[in-house]
């Protein structure tokens, strides 16, 4: 069993948790999830998930062209975000899996699958606006 945890985020549902504004930019709402969900992947969320962790952002629509980072990668759904994410669960059975979303047929997929699901909240301790 692969000891590395694997985070899926569904891009559009956590993003859209939010009524911050995301629909007037939703690439660049996109990109400030990525990025505070960065330093995860190293540091993990304290008292909820150890590090190391690999995390996996699923983007559909508007933000697809979003890229990935060293920490955070990327997957571009080709159609439905949500078979995206049930893919990625299906092809990492011995892994610990996390998903976060909020959409209730996704999680009914992925936990028949094996894996944890969590709501947006849960990654509450990782803002999803930087200062600059």
């Amino acid at each position: 069993m692969d000891e590395t945890p694997l985070l899926i985020v569904d891009g559009a549902n956590v993003v859209g948790s939010r009524p911050d504004g995301w629909w007037r930019d939703r690439a660049g709402a996109a990109a400030r999830l990525r990025d505070a969900l960065a330093p995860v992947a190293a540091a993990g969320l304290p008292a909820r998930l150890a590090a190391p962790v690999e995390v996996v952002l699923v983007l559909e629509g508007a933000a697809r062209d979003v890229p990935g980072t060293d920490e955070v990668r990327v997957v571009a759904a080709a159609r439905s975000g949500d078979d995206a994410i049930v893919e990625l669960v299906a092809d990492a059975p011995r892994r610990r899996r996390l998903v976060v979303t909020a959409d209730r047929e996704l999680r009914e997929r992925v936990t028949a699958l094996g894996a944890e699901v969590y709501g947006p909240r849960w990654l509450r301790e990782v803002p999803t606006d930087r200062a600059e």
